[in-house]
């Protein structure tokens, strides 16, 4: 599930992590969250945080028994306030990929969900460099996604988005003439709602290198911490509680093939 911050300040600000690791036996945790990015983390009129990634993040405190706060964090400030321990992990559908690795820890993969482009009806056969050459891609900046339209789309326009629900409306108010995106977002935000009439899937999910597994980060050398998040995902995958949680919110697998 996904999006690349800029490392420029996380980088910065790890360099303040010169203290040892944080002390994974204790009994609270905070977890930082987004809140901003349905079905997996969004906040409801009555300012309660609800999704996948909350129920996942409350199911692996349970099964660790600690007792733990939700922290809401805007996205582009969710490394450098793990690493000035703001909070002690991160639960927000943050991709793993080389860049963030060198700045955090990341746990096993919790899910997995690959790309999808989305046109209107017809527009578009195959989204190849050749069909799309001269056309604009809608695609949310900072990404994996982003870097993979950059340099397999040489010809084609970018259009940079804040964020990954920004994708459709952008596509839906015809600034640009394909989109991609997440493949959950594409089908439960937008392709089975109103708005999404007359636009639909093009070619074959796409599964792109530090797009679609996702993990649960900690400040860099939180060894005991990691450890401790995944005997907790392994526990909830092997009791059924992960399962549980992934059918509310999706209708096909998002373990990426380890549940």
């Amino acid at each position: 599930m996904m999006r690349l911050m800029s490392l420029t300040a996380g980088f910065a600000a790890s360099l303040l992590l010169l203290t040892a690791p944080a002390d994974a036996q204790n009994a609270r945790m905070r977890v930082g969250v987004e809140g901003n990015y349905p079905p997996f983390s969004v906040i409801g009129p009555d300012g309660k945080l609800s999704g996948f990634d909350i129920d996942i993040a409350n199911a692996l405190c349970a099964e660790m028994k600690v007792d733990c706060t939700l922290v809401q964090q805007e996205w582009d400030g969710m490394i450098p306030a793990l690493n000035t321990r703001k909070f002690d992990m991160i639960v927000a559908s943050m991709t793993i990929t080389a860049d963030r690795a060198k700045i955090v820890d990341f746990s096993d993969v919790y899910y997995d969900v690959p790309s999808r482009w989305v046109a209107k009806q017809g527009a578009f056969t195959e989204p190849t460099p050749d069909a799309l050459k001269g056309k604009t891609i809608i695609v949310l900046r900072n990404s994996p996604r982003a870097k993979h339209a950059k340099e397999k789309y040489p010809n084609s326009r970018l259009l940079l988005v804040a964020k990954e629900t920004d994708v459709y409306l952008e596509l839906r108010a015809g600034r640009g003439d394909i989109a991609l995106g997440s493949s959950v977002i594409a089908e439960g935000l937008f392709l089975k709602r109103p708005e999404g009439a007359g636009f639909a899937t093009v070619g074959e999910p796409l599964r792109l290198k530090g797009d679609s597994d996702v993990g649960i980060a900690v400040r860099k050398g939180d060894t005991p911490l990691r450890d401790r998040i995944n005997a907790a995902l392994k526990a909830i995958k092997a009791d059924g509680r992960y399962q549980q949680i992934a059918q509310r919110y999706f209708t096909f697998d998002v373990s990426g093939g380890n549940s």
